[in-house]
């Protein structure tokens, strides 16, 4: 067993919701659960008694629960969670209605906003108000061009009350790539901004918001609010009014519709770097009972918690953010880049907010180690309880400089799961220790393993990530797929009836998790599959190397590992920091983990949302085209890769 990097105490244990919730069991059901492996298994065993214990647990507001927990139980996919079930997203987001913060806004720009939870009321029944006069109904879909504001929230709030399913991209999206997500899933209404700022930079949207404006036949109307400009001209943008005149009317009640708990809620977009973006539908009751318990039981977060996520609209984490409402939680916002004006801002930003959970990417953890930044002597971080990271796996360096630079005494919560299910499969756990390099636990009620080529659950080996039984936040399906075929393919079909999600995964001995990358992305020099994540923890402990990204070249009838490296500015590759690099991934894994090729580029191509594209790259190297380039950050990235003279022999 490995040393814990940190161990909550006794009396911390016992203060969390997850504690009491284990107690409540051993009352109720007659168990002498003892940990977090007992309560795991628990919930895994008996699903049809968990759940509902989380929907209590969270006081769900609804018009009914219904008596039927999980009808066609062993269905994968099939199964429906409580099919009698009567309630609303919205609802259970605005319980509380007076003049305690909601949110608080802040950007690169140095503003800052705030609305209670009364304003935010009153802002979404005028907005409800207005969508119900656009023609929005149930089931018709509202869409977002949206940075990290309080626009995005009054309008997902507006949409789902009235049982409308909101789907949001960020506003560095371009044109095609706003289009091959929106234009799929044809909106009645559209909310868009006029502009953001990026590194200092203000970046105008509007001729772009009038070119999606008319591309899209099945808009009403485009709502455009002011984020770069007081006073933004809406001129050349077809169907448009500004924010303030749609919202100009006297609604102050919130009518809710009352609907299935699996009725849409939102339409998540796959990366959609390797063909069209797939349209994930994601149900009200499943997203609502899966936060609750990732909040409440995993992050232990409660009404005076300050909850912030680094995220755009645009990724998933959005969405987990705002379901912090639920919890009666204040939610930080930021809009911009997490370096500007400096790069101190965001822990300059947690430290005035008490921000109490403070969530970002193991991108950006990795990025103010290489600053140099000591968050935890510079800023005063009393309020902070748990860092949460996510995006790719967090490095084992990274984990040293969490509790060595940023705060000794905290929940560090490495978490994983994605877009497919709004949610995670492994994340953090207030009652268990944390371990260097690891993912803390498995989710309740989440029958999580690590399967074996033939099927088969290994333990201390790597595999696929699978889950073998229901949970609520599965997708209800893809949209404009009738048949679910390619819901079916996207996971089902590697495993019959068993959810497979393509992460390479090991369960270790401490019961905790390591992703070892993408499975679609795993090397295979001479037949023994790595993850790209292995080679990447040892690459950036070397001094001078920013980031890299690693893929496998076809090569004389087999596989060789090539590396790319982005290095500090002014250095360049030599054989020195070569052989530096290969010393350092030879004495930590094994001799097939260093890389045949080590090249030096100037940028690596990443997702809008920060993901490096690892099979974007192994198509330019391999003269393969790369569809929907619209879905990068920085697609120029991408011709560093072309007819490199160090692939050739």
């Amino acid at each position: 067993m490995s040393t814990p990097l940190w161990q909550p105490s006794r009396a911390a244990i016992e203060a969390t919701q997850m504690h009491a919730l284990m107690q409540r069991i051993n009352h109720e059901h007659d168990q002498a659960l003892a940990d977090y492996a007992d309560l795991h298994a628990w919930s895994v065993d008996h699903i049809e008694a968990f759940w509902p214990m989380v929907w209590e647990l969270g006081e769900v507001i609804a018009e009914t629960r219904g008596d039927t927990v999980l009808s066609r139980p062993d269905a994968m996919p099939g199964a429906r969670w409580f099919p009698e079930a009567r309630l609303n997203f919205a609802e259970n987001l605005l319980r509380r209605r007076d003049d305690k913060p909601a949110l608080i806004m802040r950007d690169e720009r140095e503003r800052r906003r705030e609305l209670s939870y009364a304003e935010l009321h009153e802002q979404v029944a005028r907005l409800a108000h207005a969508l119900r006069g656009s023609g929005v109904t149930p089931g018709d879909r509202v869409a977002g061009f949206v940075p990290n504001s309080e626009h995005a929230i009054i309008g997902m709030l507006a949409a789902a009350s009235l049982g409308a399913v909101w789907s949001s991209c960020s506003p560095d999206f371009g044109f095609n790539g706003v289009l091959d997500r929106f234009g799929q899933i044809q909106p009645k209404v559209l909310i868009a901004t006029d502009g953001y700022t990026w590194n200092g930079k203000r970046i105008d949207t509007r001729e772009r918001v009038g070119e999606i404006s008319r591309a899209i036949d099945s808009l009403n109307q485009v709502v455009v609010f002011p984020f770069l400009n007081d006073t933004p001209d809406t001129r050349g943008i077809d169907k448009a009014m500004t924010w303030a005149d749609y919202l100009d009317n006297d609604a102050r009640r919130l009518e809710f519709e009352a609907l299935p708990f699996d009725h849409p809620l939102y339409i998540l977009f796959s990366s959609g770097t390797t063909g069209a973006p797939k349209c994930i539908v994601h149900s009200a009751g499943g997203t609502l009972l899966q936060h609750i318990k990732e909040h409440r039981l995993h992050t232990d977060l409660a009404s005076d918690d300050v909850l912030f996520y680094y995220t755009t609209c645009g990724w998933m984490m959005w969405n987990w953010l705002v379901s912090g409402l639920a919890c009666e939680a204040t939610l930080v916002l930021y809009d911009g880049s997490p370096f500007a004006p400096d790069s101190r801002s965001l822990w300059r930003m947690a430290a005035e907010e008490r921000v109490s959970v403070f969530g970002t990417s193991a991108k950006y953890i990795a990025a103010c180690e290489k600053h140099d930044l000591v968050p935890g002597r510079e800023h005063d971080l009393g309020a902070l309880r748990a860092i949460l990271s996510t995006g790719s796996a967090l490095a084992h360096e990274s984990f040293d400089y969490v509790y060595r630079d940023i705060k000794d005494d905290l929940l560090l919560a490495s978490i994983s799961g994605g877009t497919d299910i709004v949610s995670c499969f492994a994340l953090g756990c207030p009652i268990r220790p944390v371990y260097r390099g690891q993912l803390q636990c498995r989710g309740l009620g989440m029958a999580v393993d690590v399967f074996d080529d033939d099927g088969r659950p290994v333990r201390g080996e790597k595999g696929e990530l699978v889950c073998t039984r229901p949970f609520p936040s599965m997708p209800i399906g893809f949209w404009n797929d009738p048949d679910g075929k390619r819901y079916h393919d996207a996971y089902f079909a590697t495993f019959p009836g068993i959810w497979a999600h393509g992460d390479y995964a090991e369960i270790t001995p401490e019961d905790g998790l390591i992703i070892h990358g993408r499975s679609d992305a795993v090397l295979n020099p001479g037949g023994v599959r790595i993850g790209t994540a292995e080679i990447y923890r040892q690459v950036e402990k070397v001094d001078g190397v920013l980031e890299s990204l690693c893929i496998g070249q076809e090569w004389q009838d087999d596989i060789r590992v090539v590396l790319f490296v982005r290095l500090r500015e002014g250095l360049t590759l030599d054989d020195a920091l070569r052989e530096t690099i290969k010393r350092t991934i030879r004495a930590n894994t094994t001799p097939r983990h260093v890389p045949a090729r080590i090249i030096q580029v100037s940028d690596i191509p990443r997702t809008l949302s920060g993901k490096i594209v690892e099979l974007a790259v192994r198509n330019v190297v391999h003269g393969r085209p790369v569809k929907n380039q619209d879905a990068l950050a920085n697609p120029e990235a991408l011709e560093l890769y072309e007819n490199l003279p160090e692939l050739q022999h």
